[in-house]
């Protein structure tokens, strides 16, 4: 069954308007926030810095004036300073942190582990310390198994193979196998 095309919901050109009103329409959120943001700084600006008054100033006036600024200047110069200062330390502190994390998060090579032979004894007095007293030989308690050579038994017949393929075709080729397969057990 081949597969139906879907038809989009929305067409092509419908998709450019509407991406393109989007743009526009973040393009002035943009402007209008820019605008704001001059705005708020104006206004700072203006609430912590007074207009300077020059005019009709005498020399000796205008010299304290400018005391003045380069003493607040040198202040909040200092103050500068000791923020980034306090920024550069908390920078390299951060740097250094995140080394750590690494480091202890970091591949650790395993050992490669060696195979131990315990015996079933020191097992069981490595888990049970003194309370173990019997001693368990567990290779005592397998039975013995005498393995029977059954190729040795049955004597090998060498003939030729297609004749022995054509009797086995059939039927009657499997009762003879089932046959054959039952016949020297019984005995």
């Amino acid at each position: 069954m081949p597969e139906v095309e879907r038809k989009p919901k929305i067409t092509a050109s419908r998709k450019l308007l509407l991406k393109s009103l989007m743009l526009a329409k973040a393009k002035e959120c943009w402007e209008q926030e820019h605008e704001e943001r001059e705005a708020e700084k104006k206004r700072y600006l203006a609430e912590r810095i007074p207009a300077l008054q020059t005019r009709g100033l005498s020399l000796s006036a205008l010299q304290d004036l400018c005391r003045d600024l380069h003493a607040k200047v040198e202040v909040v110069d200092e103050e500068r300073y000791d923020i980034e200062a306090k920024c550069l330390h908390n920078t390299r502190e951060i740097k250094d942190l995140k080394l750590k994390v690494l480091d202890l998060r970091g591949k650790f090579k395993r050992p490669p582990l060696r195979r131990v032979r315990v015996s079933a004894d020191a097992m069981l007095r490595a888990l049970l310390g003194s309370k173990h007293k019997v001693s368990m030989d567990l290779r005592a308690n397998l039975k013995s198994v005498k393995k029977e050579d059954t190729e040795k038994e049955r004597p090998v017949e060498v003939g030729d193979w297609r004749k022995n393929v054509e009797a086995m075709s059939g039927m009657e080729g499997r009762k003879k196998m089932f046959d054959a397969a039952k016949s020297p057990t019984s005995q």
